[in-house]
Parts: C-alpha cells; structure tokens; sequence
C-alpha cells in the first residue's frame, strides 16, 4: 500500500510540475500585419513573411522583426519574451519543479506585442510607425516600445540588434 502511494505521489507531482509545458507548449503562434499590408519581415533567426502572415516561434526567445515595403520609412519592432501569469499559478500548484521546468523552456512566457500590427509611416513624411492594438488604436510608437524593452531584449539578442550600438555591417538584421 504504502508502493502504491509512493507511486501515485511521485505521477502527481511529475503531472502537476511543468504544468505551463504541457496546457501551453514552449512554442506559439504569432502573426504579424502592417497597415499597408505586403511588408516583409524578417525575424532574428531567419524566418521571414509577407504580411499579414503567420508563423510560429519559441515562447521564450525574444525576437527583433525588421519590416519593410518600398515607399514607407524601414522599421524594427523588438519582440520581448514576458513571464506570463500562468508561472504564479504554477508555483501555487506545482511547487519547484513545475516552476523549474516551466522557466527553462519558457512555457510560461508571452511574447509582446502579440500580435504585431504595425502602421508604417510613408517615406518623406514626419509621421513616425506605430504599433496598433487588435482594434486598429494606436498603442505607442515603435521607438517608444523599442525604448521600453530595449535593455532587456539586448541580454538575449545583443547590443547591436537591440539598437544599442550601431548595426553590424550587411543590414540591421544580420547575426554579429
């Protein structure tokens, strides 16, 4: 009896520890839109679409998409990875492990903006880009966002895609 407790403790503490890995997966689906559409992005890692598009990245990589379309100023949109709400939850529940397994594969984490809406400003003009909520309202500038997270997306993609120093040689996008 006593096996059979043991046994049946230990599947419950496995079930409940990574319980962000198992209802959200380490992966997530992302979709990106300008207003004008038919932007190209590329994404840190070399994906890349023609918007709007969808595609699919790790929760816990933070991500810079270049985006451009002839006509309009070329932009960059830095994507963070965001601890998200289900990791409280997840110590709550599953205690250590599930906190433990969860943050080493950043199950847990969000990527912002989600989505990526973006109006870009048309080339010659003074207008700035901006992204937009899911209803079209402008939420903030792209530099105000960049700003925002800037620090904190260079620990993970670097100084020189973060805009903290001048971009490497052969485009903003390139890996040092």
């Amino acid at each position: 009896m006593k096996m059979v407790f043991a046994v049946a403790a230990a599947t419950l503490a496995l079930g409940l520890g990574g319980c962000a890995t198992v209802l959200n997966g380490t992966k997530t689906d992302y979709s990106a839109e300008t207003t004008p559409g038919g932007a190209h992005i590329l994404f840190t890692g070399g994906q890349e679409c023609t918007t709007p598009c969808k595609l699919e990245f790790k929760r816990k990589d933070d991500i810079r998409a270049d985006i451009t379309l002839p006509g309009h100023k070329p932009t960059y949109v830095l994507i963070q990875s965001k601890l998200g709400g289900s990791a409280f939850g997840n110590i709550l529940l599953g205690g250590g492990v599930g906190a433990i397994v969860d943050g080493s594969n950043g199950s847990s984490n969000r990527l912002y903006p989600r989505p990526l809406i973006v109006r870009l400003a048309p080339e010659g003009s003074s207008e700035e880009a901006v992204l937009l909520d899911k209803s079209g309202k402008v939420v903030m500038t792209v530099k105000a966002h960049n700003d925002s997270v800037r620090t904190d997306v260079a620990k993970t993609i670097g100084p020189k895609l973060a805009g903290l120093e001048d971009a490497p040689e052969g485009g903003a996008n390139t890996p040092e």
